[in-house]
């Protein structure tokens, strides 16, 4: 066996950390980071915006199917091996979108980052959880969820910056040198975990769930492009989905070796940590997704500056998690919780109050107050969802988590897209009937354009501050939920971190 040292940990704890971290960064960072380069990559491709859209739909579908196989590989192939050949996998995945010098090319190569990709941060959770003893897992978490939640937020800045100044190829390039040193620290100083009964492989369950996260991922991406349900495609979509989702969870409740273990459903801890990682998706991603195109369009940001004042954000996520990690094992986690929401809720109310005059204070002000929120949350939230589940069900159990988180964010990003789009028509029509008198006193063809466009941008304002206010009624109606949480003092302590050989 490994040997541990005299706090518990195991060897390299340090360096395995560190690597775990890059492996996570490097995935969490790969969610955004393309996106802003995709009008620059259309052009090289010679695409149009439609098709584009595969770029960034072939890899959250390929990943949303595969991440929920994390669980069974580890067991079936050892854990150490799935996490090195999804980073070797995943880098040479990156080298090739780089390479890339047509649509079906890119679309292919961004399949593979999504099948490679889709472990890792599942495979990071659990390895977090199993190389710190039970008093350290606030702190784990803490360093895990830094890497998790500034990937996404900072991507986009990233992106703009390496597209802006030089090449769309390097925001795949980029991720090289970290998965060869992630690579590296794994395959020397990652021990062996434990050797488990290989369970059969539920094909059956695994294809249910497979077509209903897929048909809902390509629901959700194509909905809005399409009109939503009055598409006979999104009907379908919608129709598998819930087959495979309703199929699926027949298969789990009455099959021997289901896919999913059912056991993970009985833990209270685990079922509404899910529910709200769910949440904290929407919230989280959704908001990701409205403010860097609201600074730009309505606002006319460049896209560096739009980086530069929403990467405060990622600050205050840091500075939640780091605190956050000091005060898991001193504080009720529900309490932090629920800080953590309040802080969001604050956020979102002065985003409410957001105009088209203000400067960058007010966006940079409620972001860092929003990061801290989210850093406070995202910590305990992980802790308390795994303290008191089986150790031999964490990977499986983290692969669910994150792929919830996931879905979340989907389901976010659509809803508010299009209460976006919906209440910019409503908003444009009635703000022009107020200014219909304007009409009368235009001097010009091109005066009538003008007060078109600041009624567009009016209308736009308000369209985005509705969503912001959604998303503030979801939060606060989600602190209650906290109550349902098993205390620290009736949770029982987890059994440990599971056995590692050399």
């Amino acid at each position: 066996m490994t040997p541990l040292a005299s706090d518990g940990r195991v060897k390299h704890h340090g360096l395995i950390t560190l690597s775990v971290m890059l492996a996570t960064i490097m995935q969490a960072l790969d969610s955004t980071i393309a996106n802003v380069a995709l009008p620059r990559m259309q052009g090289t491709l010679a695409a149009t915006q439609d098709q584009m859209s595969w770029v960034l739909t072939s890899y959250i579908i390929a990943a949303a199917i595969t991440m929920p196989l994390t669980g069974w590989l580890a067991v079936r192939f050892e854990r150490k091996v799935v996490f090195l050949v999804s980073i070797a996998g995943f880098t040479l995945a990156s080298a090739l979108c780089g390479l890339a010098t047509s649509l079906p090319q890119m679309v292919l190569f961004r399949l593979l980052q999504g099948i490679s990709g889709a472990a890792l941060v599942p495979l990071s959770q659990a390895i977090l959880f199993d190389i710190n003893p039970p008093a350290n897992f606030g702190k784990a978490m803490s360093i895990w969820g830094v890497g998790v939640t500034l990937g996404p937020i900072l991507g986009p800045a990233l992106g703009g910056w390496l597209t802006e100044d030089y090449n769309w190829r390097w925001v795949f390039y980029i991720n090289l040198p970290i998965g060869v040193l992630a690579f590296g620290g794994l395959f020397f100083f990652l021990p062996l975990s434990i050797r488990r009964p290989i369970a059969r492989f539920d094909f059956f369950g695994f294809a249910a769930l497979s077509i209903g996260v897929g048909a809902l991922q390509m629901m959700l991406d194509r909905g809005e492009l399409l009109d939503w349900f009055s598409s006979t495609e999104i009907l379908i979509e919608a129709t598998l989905s819930g087959l495979g989702f309703y199929l699926f969870i027949l298969q789990m409740v009455t099959g021997k070796q289901p896919f999913l273990n059912p056991g993970m459903f009985k833990d209270r801890n685990f079922i509404i940590g899910n529910l709200f990682i769910f949440l904290v998706g929407i919230v989280m991603f959704a908001t990701l997704a409205l403010v860097p195109p609201m600074l730009q369009n309505l606002m006319n940001y460049p896209v560096i500056t739009t980086g530069l004042v929403t990467a405060p954000r990622g600050a205050g996520t840091m500075l939640g998690m780091l605190v956050v990690g000091r005060l898991v094992g001193r504080f009720d986690a529900r309490l932090i919780m629920a800080l953590g929401l309040a802080l969001t809720a604050l956020s979102l109310w002065q985003m409410t109050k957001w105009s088209l005059l203000m400067d960058e204070t007010p966006i940079i002000v409620s972001g860092v107050i929003q990061g801290l929120g989210i850093g406070l949350v995202y910590v305990p939230l992980s802790t308390i969802t795994f303290a008191t589940l089986n150790p031999q069900m964490r990977t499986e159990g983290a692969a669910f988590f994150s792929l919830l988180r996931n879905v979340g964010s989907s389901i976010g990003i659509s809803v508010v897209q299009f209460l976006f789009t919906q209440n910019s028509q409503i908003n444009h029509s009635s703000l022009s009937e107020h200014a219909s008198l304007h009409r009368f006193f235009a001097a010009s063809r091109s005066a009538l354009l003008v007060l078109n466009g600041q009624i567009s941008r009016q209308a736009g304002l308000v369209a985005y501050i509705d969503d912001f206010q959604l998303m503030l009624v979801l939060t606060l109606l989600s602190i209650p939920l906290l109550l349902v949480f098993h205390g620290p003092k009736n949770a029982a302590k987890p059994s440990g971190h599971l056995a590692v050989l050399d």
